[in-house]
């Protein structure tokens, strides 16, 4: 059951409406050197500029990225060349928005999303840990939080692996 940070970058605020622009997945293991990126071309006309501008791409720029069918297979292939024991576990900072835009490319275009229908959240671990939900986490990140999406997604599994240094019993 491999732990799996996945952070997304969008156009805008929920699928079909709006597109996913490219995300990053990483692995979480000591070191972390399993990761994937992907950029998804738009499955929508709508956009919000404000939103696109936070990935740093043009809208140009991302009518020209991947077919996401093709990406979402990829992925798919990734997740399962790194899955050795049992289903996947979505991670992220934010699974209310990253999972959500996996889910719908996963299901839209390959008809099954394999982390399933739930996933984890790393500030809710974290506040657990602690027994208390105003406890902050982010300054856990080694890698600094600049919405490259495997640089975030690495950051938020240093993040967790620094949180079982500090006694999280995690499966990996």
């Amino acid at each position: 059951m491999p732990f799996i940070c996945v952070d997304v970058e969008s156009d805008g605020p929920i699928p079909h409406i709006y597109s996913m622009v490219c995300f990053g997945a990483v692995v979480v293991e000591e070191p972390i050197t399993k990761t994937f990126y992907g950029q998804t071309n738009p499955i929508s006309d709508k956009w919000i500029p404000e939103a696109l501008a936070i990935s740093g791409f043009t809208r140009e720029q991302h009518q020209k990225f991947d077919d996401p069918k093709l990406v979402m297979e990829k992925f798919a292939q990734w997740i399962l060349a790194n899955n050795s024991n049992g289903r996947p576990v979505f991670v992220s900072d934010n699974p209310a928005y990253d999972w959500q835009f996996i889910n719908y490319y996963f299901q839209y275009f390959l008809g099954s999303n394999p982390f399933g229908f739930s996933a984890r959240r790393i500030g809710d671990l974290y506040a657990g840990m602690k027994m208390s939900v105003f406890e902050r986490w982010k300054y856990l990140r080694k890698t600094k939080h600049d919405h490259n999406p495997v640089n975030d997604a690495i950051g938020n599994a240093e993040a967790l692996i620094a949180m079982k240094h500090m006694g999280l019993k995690v499966p990996f």
